[in-house]
């Protein structure tokens, strides 16, 4: 049985969803808590790999098993004793046939945090990147339509990524503005057919950089025909930046 699970988790303490040979991750927690609660090692896919010290609200991961006798709606209960409280199962379910959590994938949605502020707001530190004057939300959202549409992205990507294509498409890039502990918060939540490394930060970077006036459309225009890292802003903090969801069906 392909058994499928919707997980949250602070990335904070973790080297990203991906095993390492020298620091934690999220799937390698995951994997040992299995073990531990039920007796079985298993290997866990997600729809895609987070990186160090990105968080996740709806991350979608499977494995399978044909011994397992718990019921998959019952697998969150089961194995969140054995987890941190940083990690969380949310839903589980069987997966119909065909589904691979990775594969089958639609979209994705992130989200990046941003907070206007002076100084560091405890309470925001650890899911916000703090900026000392935003741009207002008009202008904001004016400049990330720019980054809408079906894009080589290469320049949005560090280097060292093994991709066959850099084609992706981002359905949409939307705004909103909030007020938290008297602070404004600007949320830019990103909808795509796929992401590449660190593609998200770097349209965060960006996304301010175009909107304070610090960059201009001509050197977007040229990142996308070039794919020159240089023409962009810079590749944001991971502590900002959230898997929201992930979609299945069109």
């Amino acid at each position: 049985m392909r058994f499928v699970l919707k997980i949250a988790y602070d990335g904070t303490n973790y080297a990203g969803w991906q095993r390492q040979k020298n620091a934690l991750s999220v799937q390698e927690t995951l994997e040992n808590a299995i073990l531990e609660a039920l007796g079985e090692d298993v290997r866990v896919t997600a729809s895609g790999r987070t990186d160090a010290g990105v968080h996740a609200a709806g991350q979608v991961c499977h494995f399978d098993s044909e011994t397992i006798t718990v019921p998959p709606e019952r697998l969150p209960d089961c194995l969140n004793r054995f987890l941190p409280a940083d990690i969380r199962l949310l839903e589980g379910w069987k997966g119909e046939e065909g589904f691979d959590s990775n594969r089958s994938a639609k979209r994705k949605t992130y989200c990046y945090t941003f907070y206007e502020s002076h100084r560091e707001m405890p309470l925001l530190e650890r899911y916000a990147v703090r900026v000392e004057e935003l741009p207002s939300l008009a202008r904001l959202q004016e400049m990330a339509k720019e980054m809408e549409g079906e894009h080589d992205f290469k320049a949005f990507c560090a280097s060292g990524s093994s991709v066959k294509t850099t084609v992706r498409t981002v359905y949409a890039v939307r705004l909103e503005e909030s007020v938290q502990f008297g602070i404004r918060v600007v949320k830019m939540f990103v909808t795509g057919n796929g992401f590449l490394y660190n593609m998200v930060r770097t349209m965060a970077g960006e996304l301010l950089d175009l909107s304070s006036g610090r960059r201009n459309l001509e050197s977007l225009y040229q990142a996308f025909a070039t794919g020159e890292r240089n023409l962009l802003g810079k590749t944001m903090p991971a502590k900002g930046l959230l898997l929201q969801s992930v979609e299945y069906h069109q």
